[in-house]
């Protein structure tokens, strides 16, 4: 009985294990630049599943508080059906943001499939949200992040590793390692700010290696600096 108890609850399991292995919706990129010299930037969304789903988009700031980020998505939410492509624009809508360097906010994507019940099936639908970086980029800032990343000033800071970005641009991290062990999470550095990153148990050496990801979602050369 007890054997037989136990293979239901695999058979149960692995069905929804299969219900839930769908495609899902393809987002047309990892992160977003918007160039404040165009009037809007956009995005594709894609649905290989044959069953539609319900898109829902917006922008938050990096804070995740109460004010508001100054874009806007068109369209907010609207039905993708099965093998169907649609595009969201991003267009700004008004705010205070810096000329002089470039500013960071979240893009959201959530995709909610569509409810189908079947009789004597167990099924799982899952909404699963998306969150890119949506980074603007002032008119006056030529270049890329690559370009200029050979700028950053790397100093170890007890059992932290701390970068200094003088650039106007965000360079985000692929891969950082210092004296051939690599840095777990690193994530990126602000313009004209600073970012600490933990050290790993027994790192020594002065050499630091790092690549960036780049504004379609590629991966740099290795460029390599000093402590």
């Amino acid at each position: 009985m007890k054997c037989t108890h136990i293979a239901l609850m695999s058979t149960l399991l692995l069905a929804v294990m299969v219900s839930a292995a769908h495609a899902g919706v393809v987002i047309g990129g990892t992160r977003l630049i918007y160039d404040s010299a165009k009037k809007e930037s956009s995005l594709s969304v894609s649905n290989p599943d044959n069953a539609p789903y319900l898109i829902q988009s917006w922008v938050e700031t990096t804070g995740g508080g109460a004010e508001k980020a100054p874009f806007m998505i068109t369209p907010p939410l609207f039905r993708l059906d099965g093998n169907q492509q649609n595009v969201l624009r991003v267009i700004r809508a008004g705010g205070n943001l810096a000329s002089d360097k470039e500013s960071l906010f979240w893009m959201n994507i959530k995709s909610i499939p569509s409810s189908e019940k079947k009789e004597g099936q167990n099924t799982l639908q899952v909404a699963v949200k998306t969150r890119i970086k949506l980074i603007f980029r002032p008119d006056g800032l030529k270049g890329v992040p690559e370009a200029v990343t050979q700028n950053l000033k790397w100093q170890r800071n007890g059992n932290q590793l701390q970068v200094s970005n003088p650039t106007p641009f965000y360079m985000n991290f692929q891969q950082v390692s210092v004296g051939g062990k690599e840095i777990k999470e690193v994530t990126f550095v602000a313009p004209m700010s600073t970012a600490d990153f933990a050290l790993p148990a027994g790192t020594t050496g002065n050499s630091v290696n790092w690549k960036l990801i780049s504004d379609y979602g590629g991966i740099g050369p290795q460029h390599t600096g000093n402590l």
